[in-house]
């Protein structure tokens, strides 16, 4: 359950981390946007010139611009071949955008030469307003904007420093001041010959307005994408951590390996590429690449919400992207141009993927998995776009609406995650409830046999108890009084003699009561209470006891079976004083001696030889006695100098079979 906790926890960050990646961009994108009264609808008339070059007239050309750029003079000096046609001829109007479609594979080469493409303007003559050139998509080589001015041509703008950018930074110039005259611009973009270029529209304007425009593009094409890879970052991370501690949940590796993928995706929209050209064949082709890299971890992680599952299908897809990205390595076929043959194969693999899915999703109706397979739905469609406009097709305007789609399928896959950890929750508490009922009826079980045990238990010691009494008052009162009945029947016992026996009875019936009497382990107290029911009878007896007890620790096997020996030996030994002694003293004694206790009966009587009594009936009942209650019993005495007896009982005693 802890772990089910600590996943909902990160799911919860992650929600929190895509909150604030979409909120990014629509924050700074909350800008004014152009009214009609502002500039016009549509974008500034269009004329086009076209001039042959050879790869030294373009490298020429970029190096006059870059001495341009620290020169003070403001007239751009160039041979004519290398500036704008002066011929009206030369010019054709344009509708724009202007777009050659690229093909699924070329050659790229400079024998073919290059294309200068010149884009003529106006900017309107008494504008007030300060005015800027806005060009919303260009894929060509590095743009130069040039101003007709009275002394030549004047260089407004060089993009060489951000040409590998260009394709994803619309360009944005502030225009100066046209004055009373019509300001003529021309757009210079040289493109391989017969190769793929995409222009979109001109647009000459209020100032303000088209840097609202552009602003919101350079959002949208760099800001999007970035807070996308950032959010997703953060979630493969937390999703790589969940794998590492579960290896056996393949949907957390997959996520992870499908963010992983997408942050390679997504760096050529807000990282430049290298300046090197083998680096930045490689770079081009990780950029690529990586699109098909997201697409398999993404729809094996479809999948796996699936019940069922098509592990050929599964092959199929890997191996296809993995044919891909090896034919279309950078060390072979350099000079061929494969990517939009690359993302069609992407195209392909991610519309049979996604049928699949859909079929599924559709059989087996499972929430999260409709969910998902809606989101390819629309990525593949979003793909399908994207593909139309690097290839030409169609939209050439457009910006890559690809992170729009990740946003789309990232929400499926947490609500995905999410349906999961609630499904697992809710089994868990189930299974829980179950197995609480399961232990609340074992518990019921367990409490009436307990109770059944417990009563049965104090039958069982009812009826051993009520034996043990019945055996003492059989073998002890009983035989007393049946002997003394027998006696004073046949007339052999005078009336002392039946007052003694019948003393004796009641002596023994109060030690048996007394062993029934709750003492608390504690013999001293048991003994104390023998003190209080034979103290008359010494005294009677003449003899004087002396009472010697220390306290003594707890002995916690002493039960009432035990205790009734104990007093039986006391008993015994103070009996065998008065009938045998001729005693004036008894003195009684406890000890502790750390892992036994000693009571001792001393007494100043004329002893006796323990030879001569060695064997005798009395003596083998008391040595009995003591070994039941795992104690020894020693009696030391000597005629003319008094009897001890010695109890030596231990303070833990071992469980006896």
């Amino acid at each position: 359950m802890s772990e089910v906790r600590g996943l909902w926890g990160l799911l919860r960050t992650g929600l929190l981390w895509l909150a604030l990646g979409l909120c990014l961009p629509v924050l700074a994108q909350r800008l004014p946007q152009p009214t009609a009264y502002q500039t016009a609808e549509e974008a500034a008339p269009t004329e086009i010139a076209t001039t042959a070059w050879s790869r030294e007239q373009l490298d020429a050309w970029w190096a006059a611009l870059r001495r341009q750029a620290v020169s003070a003079d403001d007239r751009l000096n160039l041979p004519a071949s290398l500036l704008p046609p002066e011929a009206a001829a030369a010019w054709q109007p344009l509708p724009m955008p202007d777009v050659r479609a690229r093909p699924g594979a070329t050659v790229v080469s400079d024998t073919r030469g290059y294309e200068m493409r010149w884009y003529r303007v106006r900017v309107p003559a008494g504008t007030d307003e300060p005015q800027a050139l806005y060009i919303p998509r260009l894929v060509t080589l590095s743009a130069a904007v040039l101003a007709r001015t009275e002394g030549g041509w004047r260089l407004l703008l060089d993009n060489q420093h951000a040409e590998r950018e260009q394709w994803v930074q619309p360009v944005w110039l502030p225009l100066p001041g046209s004055g009373a005259q019509v300001q003529e611009l021309v757009v210079a973009l040289p493109v391989p010959a017969g190769g793929y270029h995409a222009v979109s529209r001109l647009w000459v304007g209020p100032r303000d307005v088209l840097e609202t425009r552009w602003q919101w593009r350079v959002r949208m094409q760099t800001g999007l994408p970035q807070a996308v890879s950032l959010t997703l970052a953060v979630l493969g991370a937390f999703a790589l951590m969940l794998w590492l501690r579960r290896p056996d949940e393949a949907i957390y590796g997959l996520f992870a390996l499908a963010a992983a993928a997408w942050m390679v995706r997504s760096l050529h929209y807000y990282v430049s590429p290298p300046a090197s050209p083998l680096a930045q064949d490689w770079f081009w082709w990780a950029t690529h690449a990586s699109m098909a890299w997201v697409l398999v971890p993404a729809l094996l992680f479809v999948l796996r919400f699936a019940t069922r599952r098509a592990p050929r299908l599964e092959w199929v897809l890997v191996g296809a992207v993995g044919v891909v990205s090896v034919v279309s390595v950078p060390l072979w076929l350099r000079q061929i141009d494969m990517v939009v043959l690359q993302y069609s194969v992407t195209a392909v693999v991610a519309a049979v993927g996604t049928a699949w899915v859909a079929f599924l999703a559709w059989r087996e109706r499972h929430p999260e998995l409709r969910l998902m397979a809606l989101a390819l739905i629309v990525a593949v469609l979003i793909g399908g776009h994207d593909l139309a406009v690097l290839a030409g097709w169609a939209w050439p305007e457009h910006f890559f609406w690809m992170p729009f789609a990740t946003l789309a399928v990232m929400i499926s896959f947490l609500y995905a995650v999410q349906r999961r950890y609630v499904g697992t929750v809710e089994q868990v508490q189930a299974e829980n409830s179950q197995l609480q009922e399961d232990l609340d009826e074992q518990i019921s079980v367990l409490q009436v046999q307990n109770a059944q045990l417990r009563e049965a238990e104090r039958q069982q010691a009812l009826l051993l108890e009520r034996q043990r009494i019945m055996a003492d008052m059989h073998d002890g009162l009983g035989s007393s009084l049946l002997s003394a009945l027998v006696a004073m029947e046949q007339g052999s016992m005078s009336h002392e003699q039946c007052v003694e026996v019948l003393r004796e009875c009641v002596d023994d019936l109060r030690l048996v009561i007394d062993s029934l009497e709750p003492v608390g382990h504690d013999l001293v107290s048991l003994l104390a209470t023998m003190r209080y029911r034979l103290g008359k009878r010494l005294q009677t007896g003449g003899l004087k006891l002396d009472w010697d007890v220390q306290d003594l620790p707890p002995l916690a096997w002493l039960e009432p079976p035990d205790a009734l020996h104990v007093l039986r030996l006391m008993q015994e030994a103070l009996n065998n004083v008065l009938k045998h002694a001729g005693a004036s003293r008894v003195r009684m004694v406890t000890r502790h001696h750390g892992s036994y206790v000693e009571i001792r009966v001393e007494d100043d009587g004329a002893g006796f030889d323990l030879q001569s009594i060695q064997h005798g009936r009395g003596l083998k009942s008391q040595i009995k006695r003591a070994q039941r209650l795992g104690g020894k019993l020693r009696i030391d005495s000597t005629p003319g100098m008094g009897t001890r007896l010695s109890l030596r009982l231990p303070v833990e005693r071992k469980s006896q079979g």
